[in-house]
């Protein structure tokens, strides 16, 4: 099978292309000891099968930064590639050429692949006058959106390399790298001009947008406005199928169950296995929303825009202008604000969005936030007209979000990274999305998530499922129907685990009770509210009133004060706006980083802010 790799500038349509040539055979890795991720896949071409690599995006193969030195090292020590071909886009033909000629003077069988030619704007070449001026190498004409790709597959399956061969440009020093690409843009320049003229049509759409999109001003309130409708649109409509996506499994738990003879087996696939499924497949309405939205933005051409805004204000903070899109996503579910993070090409501003980005106060804190307010916080009134509870429920957000940007400072005077950081990027010009490459990114996303993540989400379901359900006098008996209620919770794994700690969270204001509910809370979240149900004995759990009367009328066994009182309340509060209590999202981060050290980390300076935070409340209120 013959190997093709696909070189280019970001954002010249490279990936397209390769969605194009690939379709659905394709899959993603990630090269040896790095974090970037490897795409490639299969295509047919005249009857014989290819293999497509698409290489990350850059703007040189001087191999500073890690996308260039993947790219520098695949292009000069694999020995299999039958073709590079370098994709460059007519409408910034001139900075394009610089790059193709970096690769061209690398003696590698390569062809010349121009993008969105009939894009306003765009140089008016003609390919063959082109391929005549570069030595008869092939050179393709093409809209990888939307044209028609035969004549490229064609000059791919006929290729033949030019008999004679010059060099662009013998390279110079590496000290005098700048040097060299000044030589190189005044070569191509001279190219050009042997060329029909680069046509000077701006497109004064573009700029009239710019005007008002991009004003140092304005553009930072349209910005936020965006992502308020998009967040309200996440809310609006992924609640809608992530209900039935929940009824579904629970009714397919409890059809299991009176089906299945009760056992341990029934009892594994109607408690464990099932929900465990329904655990994964919930987040996809959530996440191919988001993504749904973003690649909109991308298409458009308005993400650059956006990121170009933010950077600024990030940075002091350790952070990317592309790190704010993941931030905003983690107020609905950091899962999929940190797959957002991907799109970040510093390694370390992604990885510090990836470590901060759960930080930020997620829609699973929510239930969690609203009992306990409706519980230990007074319902009254601040100057006639702000509503206490709705304050403190609003400060539990902001907490969130300057924790997030105060630790996203730390940890860019802790990490260490050889590359310097910067922002290098062209503003596009604006453009309909095309809808089949908008589907595709949404379903790649999604499959990401559900085949990466959704493996390790499960098997730590049914672990938590066995713990919380069995305890050590459990076997050897007659208990295959002992699931979780008050009694077995008590003597279960779980149960003994959280009387084991309770002299640990005791200076919390916590009990065992709660114990219990910060160990099954590390499933989900929310599965606090429902925990506590159990333990309280209410059958149904969405009986809330009745849970908040048993929960009022709970009393310290040794103060003879209520349990849950504000210090309490407030205390445990900021215990769930900190600590990492979310296997879902560790999952996620141990698949974008490609390690177990960065989810470890995660879990371990969380879970200390939590518990030093937490106890500072409970003592200062107490």
């Amino acid at each position: 099978m013959r190997k093709i790799a696909l070189v280019g500038n970001p954002n010249v349509g490279k990936s397209t292309l390769f969605n194009k040539l690939t379709g659905l055979n394709q899959h993603v890795g990630n090269y040896p000891g790095v974090t970037v991720d490897k795409k490639y896949g299969i295509t047919s071409i005249n009857g014989e099968k290819y293999e497509i690599v698409d290489l990350p995006g850059v703007y040189s193969i001087n191999p500073k930064s890690e996308d260039e030195r993947i790219v520098y090292e695949y292009l000069t020590k694999k020995s299999d590639i039958d073709l590079v071909v370098v994709i460059a886009d007519a409408l910034n033909l001139e900075r394009n050429l610089v790059l193709f000629s970096q690769i061209y003077d690398l003696n590698l069988p390569i062809m010349l692949v121009v993008n969105r030619i009939d894009m306003k704007g765009a140089s008016k070449i003609d390919p063959y006058d082109l391929s005549r001026l570069l030595g008869g190498i092939p050179v393709a004409a093409i809209n990888a959106r939307t044209g028609d790709l035969k004549d490229l597959k064609d000059q791919i399956g006929g290729f033949e390399r030019p008999d004679q061969w010059q060099q662009f440009y013998t390279k110079t020093e590496e000290d005098n790298y700048e040097k060299e690409i000044e030589e190189r843009f005044a070569i191509v320049r001279k190219l050009l001009k042997f060329l029909k003229k680069e046509s000077k049509e701006a497109s004064s759409i573009t700029n009239k947008l710019d005007q008002i999109l991009v004003h140092r001003f304005f553009g930072y309130g349209i910005f936020i406005g965006i992502l308020f409708l998009i967040f309200q649109f996440l809310y609006a409509f992924a609640n809608v199928p992530m209900d039935l996506i929940d009824s579904f499994f629970g009714v397919a738990s409890g059809f299991v169950s009176d089906f299945l003879p009760a056992g341990p087996v029934s009892a594994l696939l109607a408690e464990g296995i099932i929900p465990g499924i329904g655990g994964v497949v919930i987040f996809i309405p959530q996440i191919a929303l988001l993504f749904l939205f973003l690649t909109i933005l991308e298409e458009t051409g308005y993400m650059t825009r956006a990121v170009f805004l933010m950077d600024k204000l990030m940075r002091p903070f350790g952070l990317h202008g592309k790190s704010v899109v993941p931030l905003m996503s983690g107020v609905a579910c950091a899962i999929p604000g940190i797959m957002a993070a991907r799109s970040i090409d510093q390694p370390k501003e992604r990885l510090i969005t990836i470590l901060v980005t759960p930080l930020m106060s997620c829609s699973a804190r929510l239930p969690v936030y609203i009992l306990l307010i409706t519980l230990t916080v007074p319902d009254q009134q601040i100057a006639g007209f702000i509503n206490l509870q709705g304050l403190v429920l609003l400060g539990m957000y902001l907490l969130g979000l300057i924790a997030a940007l105060l630790f996203g400072m730390l940890f860019k005077f802790i990490l260490k990274t050889e590359s310097k950081s910067f922002l290098i990027m062209e503003m596009p010009q604006y453009q309909v999305p095309y809808l089949k490459n908008v589907l595709f990114n949404v379903y790649e996303k999604s499959k990401a998530f559900v085949w990466g993540a959704g493996r390790i989400i499960i098997a730590l379901s049914i672990i938590l499922w066995v713990l919380g359900s069995y305890g050590p006098d459990s076997f050897g008996n007659d208990k295959s129907e002992e699931l979780i209620s008050q009694t077995a919770l008590e003597s279960s794994f779980i149960g003994i685990a959280g009387q084991q700690i309770e002299p640990v969270i005791e200076p919390l204001g916590y009990d065992w009770k709660i114990g219990i509910a910060l160990i099954t809370s590390f499933a989900a979240r929310e599965v606090f509210v429902s925990t506590m149900a159990t333990i309280y004995s209410i059958d149904n759990e969405e009986d809330e009133a009745s849970l908040l009367q048993r929960m009022n009328q709970e009393v310290d066994a040794y103060t003879g004060e209520k349990r849950y009182g504000l210090a309490t309340g407030i205390s445990l509060m900021i215990f769930y706006a900190f600590a990492m209590q979310c296997m879902s999202t560790l999952a996620i981060t141990k698949r974008e980083t490609k390690t177990w050290k960065w989810p470890l980390i995660q879990f371990g300076y969380m879970t200390t802010l939590a518990y030093v935070s937490s106890l500072i409340v409970y003592q200062l209120l107490a």
